[in-house]
């Protein structure tokens, strides 16, 4: 079988590539390369550069390749840029699932796994979120992922589209070292660049009710998050009934100076990060619980903090003069 990724040029997508050539699932690929970087894609793995938008093209390309189903990615991710860049991110997220699906529609590709975020939770008043824990989004980011979440259970009482929405946390570390995250908002790249720079990392707010005073959050290995993607399209290939929504969290967290400690560690570079204020909206502790994934989809925590920090350093080094200023 194959089965498309859209935006798998990028750190997760091709991650995700990865981990279906490994199961023996054919990819293919669409990107526009707004944020992914081509030399993620292997040689051999069939590749569309086009925009979401493209419905003709995104149509061709699904019967050129007789795909049974879609594993989406992509869209415009970057929740604080969303709150300037409104219709943007409207454009891209909902716009561009609506054109995803009326393609999947006219090729009779029924099965998709959707790439939702913890950003339709906003902030939640819980310890441990679950699946039933209120949707409060507070960015049009988050807002376009819970859309994305209803559009597809509308098109399934419509037409019976096999789905599951798997909710992200906070993504680290690389299953290959030419694969890194290219965000320029993420902690972990946000550090790095720090200190390829020669400059010292910060921790914003040391106050927090939390252990040690910094934020509490989960942090999951990307190679643990591909792998759920494999199984929770094996499983809609085969008919299985998923719930519509899984959290792909730890069940336990760590704090930012756990994570400042651990690079210092692993870089060998000694640092004492600069300390700011809290930055306003930031909870003490935002932790997934992952027993439904566990349970439907054999999400595990395969890595430690420390494996997650050594493999994304590994990363980052190897890119050496392409990784994007």
């Amino acid at each position: 079988m194959t089965w498309l990724v859209t935006g798998g040029a990028g750190y997760i997508g091709s991650h995700v590539v990865a981990a279906f050539r490994e199961a023996g699932i054919a990819p293919v690929v669409v990107d526009d390369l707004s944020s992914g970087v081509e030399s993620f894609v292997p040689e051999d793995v069939p590749f569309l550069r086009a925009n979401l938008l493209d419905t003709a093209a995104l149509t061709a390309f699904l019967r050129e390749y007789d795909v049974r189903g879609v594993v989406h990615l992509a869209g415009f991710k970057y929740a604080g840029v969303s709150v300037s860049r409104p219709l943007h991110t409207w454009e891209q997220n909902v716009s561009g699932t609506l054109s995803l699906l009326r393609a999947m529609e006219e090729t009779g590709v029924d099965r998709i796994v959707f790439s939702s975020s913890a950003a339709t939770y906003g902030t939640p008043d819980v310890d441990l979120v679950t699946e039933t824990t209120p949707t409060h989004p507070e960015s049009p980011y988050g807002e376009t992922k819970l859309v994305g979440e209803w559009l597809l259970a509308d098109v399934e009482r419509a037409s019976g589209l096999r789905h599951t929405s798997l909710r992200y946390f906070n993504v680290v570390g690389s299953a290959a070292p030419e694969l890194y995250d290219t965000s320029p908002h993420n902690l972990f790249p946000l550090v790095f660049d720090a200190l390829v720079r020669g400059d010292t990392p910060r921790i914003n707010g040391t106050d927090y009710p939390t252990p040690d005073g910094t934020c509490v959050r989960d942090y999951v290995h990307v190679a643990d998050l591909a792998l759920a993607h494999v199984t929770a399209a094996r499983r809609l290939e085969a008919g299985d009934a998923l719930e519509r929504v899984y959290n792909l969290g730890s069940g336990d967290g760590v704090s930012v100076r756990q994570i400042m400690d651990t690079i210092r560690e692993v870089t060998g570079i000694d640092f004492t990060p600069t300390e700011a204020d809290r930055r306003p909206g930031d909870p003490a502790r935002i932790v997934a619980d992952g027993q439904l994934a566990a349970r439907d989809l054999g999400w595990a925590m395969r890595h430690d903090l420390r494996q997650m920090v050594a493999s994304a350093w590994e990363a980052r080094q190897a890119a050496g003069e392409a990784y994007p200023s």
